[in-house]
């Protein structure tokens, strides 16, 4: 990231709401907001199949569920903040399972960029497929969107849910069932 530009980019954008960049309260906002927008869009960059390596061979083909997951990204529509829950299901394949804690990490990097939450969705279950190839996987996302909630409807008990199933969990309404029935 050139945090350079970011800082002049703030800069410019305080001045054409009419602020005064220089004044005591702002001189540092350019810097600040470099340094947050460093953090939360790490993201970028990162390939999460780095990530997704199988590490063990168990003989364990059922269910692996994660859920509440927290996570946290930016809208690209609007520069604002949505977060919330996802929860993530996969079922082995030829006994290839990868630590649960990896799961939890491809979510950190799946929405520490500019994303939609439809899109974040399809990548996680996606690249989990990819990666892992097992029978089938499944993930839910539960997000509050600052920008219903500070702006259009304004209401904090909105919630826009999303989900993505690829494999056995498209095919077979009964583990997809399971799967939903456990992450409640």
């Amino acid at each position: 990231m050139d945090k350079k530009r970011v800082r002049n980019a703030v800069t410019e954008l305080l001045k054409a709401i009419g602020e005064n960049p220089d004044r005591q309260g702002l001189r540092e906002t350019p810097s600040r907001i470099a340094e947050l927008l460093q953090e939360i869009l790490s993201g970028n960059g990162k390939d999460p199949k780095d990530i997704l390596k199988v590490s063990h061979s168990l003989e364990h083909d059922e269910m692996v569920i994660v859920k509440n997951i927290p996570f946290y990204s930016m809208c690209e529509h609007h520069f604002l903040p949505f977060f919330g829950k996802c929860h993530v299901a996969y079922i082995p394949e030829g006994n290839k399972v990868v630590g649960i804690g990896k799961l939890t990490e491809i979510v950190d990097v799946m929405s520490k960029k500019l994303q939609l939450q439809e899109r974040l969705t399809t990548e996680i279950a996606n690249i989990i497929m990819q990666c892992l190839k097992p029978k089938g996987v499944a993930v839910v996302i539960e997000a509050r969107h600052l920008c219903i909630e500070m702006r259009g409807i304004k209401d904090s008990r909105t919630e826009a849910v999303t989900s993505a199933v690829r494999g056995i969990f498209r095919k077979d309404i009964k583990t997809r069932e399971e799967f939903l029935k456990l992450i409640k």
